[in-house]
């Protein structure tokens, strides 16, 4: 029999697959407990629409992140920080301040997690930093952290 997985169903398949089962398996075991439906003409259209939803969805927002990679892609932030003797910062300058400069500066709000730094930021200086929009889709610009406030 034919049916096509609900949920995530261990040495069967994922969800959304379309799986041969015994009839056994799926009449006392994935129907009851609502882990799949049969594979009737009903369930693969809402299956294959399901599909194109996504497909379309992923396509969307990797085009409005290669936009965005665009406009921030090679930029310079600048920041600015107090330090104490030497040029050596108080503290450090984090990713979450990166990404509320974005937002300040370019408009785009991006997840302090997403901003990737090559090292600590604890002197005045240039540093490169990688902005990770979305999958496969990333874009380098350039922290300037100079002094002041």
């Amino acid at each position: 029999m034919k049916a096509v997985l609900l949920q995530d169903v261990k040495g069967t398949g994922k969800k959304g697959d379309l799986v041969q089962v015994s009839d056994g398996f799926a009449r006392n075991y994935l129907f009851p407990r609502k882990l799949a439906k049969e594979a009737n003409a009903q369930v693969m259209n809402e299956l294959k629409n399901a599909q194109a939803a996504k497909e379309y969805r992923v396509k969307k927002e990797t085009a409005q992140a290669r936009k965005i990679a665009g406009e921030i892609g090679g930029k310079t932030l600048k920041l600015y920080a107090k330090s104490g003797q030497g040029g050596k910062l108080f503290g450090s300058v984090t990713a979450q301040e990166i990404a509320d400069e974005l937002k300040r500066s370019f408009h785009v709000d991006v997840d302090k997690r997403k901003i990737v730094l090559e090292q600590d930021i604890k002197a005045y200086g240039t540093y490169e930093c990688e902005v990770k929009l979305y999958a496969g889709v990333s874009a380098k610009l350039y922290v300037l952290v100079g002094e002041g406030e």
